[in-house]
């Protein structure tokens, strides 16, 4: 007599999570948004590998993020490769830019992308160890219209899923030419304190202080109010190119808050970054996203320098947001017959129907897990389907169909034969 096996009750990793039919229903929502809203801005859908090359990030990001020195998943492949998953996407938009040869596109080139992100931190609310985001790159162009414009889709993206109390928070962190002196102003004015920061931020204090102005400790966070500004210290370009940008915005009137000490997390960006945040009424801003431009980045990855801005959406915020605001949602069915079975010989004629009916592009659907044509027709009912096609013992032996009206609740005995062409006819004059 063989051992029993023991079977194990396996459940997801720790911070990665299904995603039920409940909250896809959320996700498709959004994504139909992000979609539409994308290609109607004249972006073009990319998809890039979830594995990179363990190099691409630490270049991009930066050697001293968190993200980089704490909450890269790296694996070395048999052959000896050092891959990461992918914690965020930018980085890997750019590698298949340069791959691509896009550069040799006309320009400024419009990307978007949707799909999984993986960074090891700390599971929580709205942001667990493998994440979604959507995620937009506008490649190829200097000007600050496309600064403007990129903050302008995001912001009709949310208006288009009806989330309302979405304000956008802006800065402007200059670039390579007067970043330099606020950092060494930043450094001056942390250093005394630094006994009272927390034991990351006394480490980032020599290694990239701007960082500290990102931390959400709440005794960094209140230092934060006295530090230098960086506004103060931007060149006469950078100063320019912001000036424009929110020109661009008060001409559409979409609101925004000037935070001087806005960042971002990632080393890559220069001048323009921003943040979308829904606010609560205690005050509290919840962050749905955020980004800004990168002009660096392709030149960092070996491409010839050109300048870039981008954004990403958590997708898991979001459609968290959507059901606290009681956003609703209901499921659409694009069933246009339902077919209605009762009996083994019945339910053989039912699924060969079916299946014509696919055959001529009729959308259809069917329950034939249920036994009763009550709760058939129930569902029938749900899905808000008006044709619906019964057959019974006696219709699958005589080759016939019932056709009942939903809504004036009229039935009629067709031949089996005439019954796609009838429905085709029905559905043509609306009836």
């Amino acid at each position: 007599m063989s051992p029993k096996i023991k079977l194990e009750n396996f459940i997801a990793p720790k911070g990665m999570q299904d995603v039920m039919p409940s909250d896809c229903l959320y996700w498709d929502y959004i994504f139909s948004a992000v979609d539409k809203l994308g290609k109607t801005y004249g972006f073009n859908r990319i998809e890039t590998p979830i594995l990179e090359d363990s190099r691409l990030f630490s270049r991009s990001i930066g050697e001293n993020t968190d993200i980089v020195e704490k909450e890269m998943y790296n694996l070395t492949t048999k052959g000896g490769d050092k891959l990461s998953l992918r914690p965020e996407g930018t980085a890997g938009v750019i590698r298949a830019y340069i791959n691509s040869g896009m550069a040799n596109w006309s320009q400024p080139v419009k990307l978007f992308y949707t799909g999984p992100m993986f960074r090891y931190d700390r599971p929580q609310a709205g942001r667990q160890r493998q994440f979604t985001q959507a995620g937009f790159e506008i490649i190829g162009s200097m000007d600050p219209i496309f600064d403007a414009q990129m903050i302008q889709l995001v912001y009709s993206i949310f208006k288009k899923i009806k989330l309302k109390n979405i304000v956008i928070n802006i800065n402007s962190i200059g670039d390579a030419k007067c970043r330099g002196k606020y950092k060494t102003a930043l450094v001056d004015y942390y250093k005394s304190r630094a006994n009272k920061l927390c034991p990351d931020c006394r480490r980032r204090l020599s290694k990239n202080p701007l960082r500290i102005l990102d931390c959400k400790e709440e005794k960094c966070s209140a230092m934060r109010e006295f530090a230098p500004q960086i506004v103060d210290y931007l060149c006469v370009e950078c100063h320019n190119h912001f000036k424009s940008v929110l020109e661009y915005l008060d001409e559409i009137n979409i609101p925004y808050i000037l935070n001087p000490y806005l960042v971002r997390g990632l080393d890559y960006y220069t001048k323009t970054v921003f943040e979308i945040v829904v606010e609560g009424g205690n005050k509290r801003q919840l962050s749905l996203g955020g980004g800004g431009r990168y002009d660096d980045l392709v030149e960092i990855l070996g491409g010839a320098p050109t300048p870039a801005i981008g954004v990403a959406l958590g997708i898991e915020r979001i459609a968290d947001q959507l059901k606290a605001s009681h956003v609703a949602l209901v499921k659409n069915s694009s069933a246009k017959v339902f077919i209605v079975q009762l009996g083994d010989k019945a339910k053989k004629k039912s699924f060969k129907l079916f299946n014509d009916l696919l055959e001529a592009g009729i959308p259809a659907a069917e329950s034939f897990g249920r036994g009763s044509i009550k709760s058939q027709l129930r569902v029938a009912n749900r899905l808000q389907v008006r044709i619906v096609l019964i057959i019974g013992q006696k219709e699958s032996l005589d080759g016939t169909v019932i056709l009942r009206d939903m809504e004036s609740g009229m039935q009629e005995i067709i031949d089996s034969l005439k019954i796609i062409k009838e429905v085709k006819k029905r559905m043509k004059n609306g009836n």
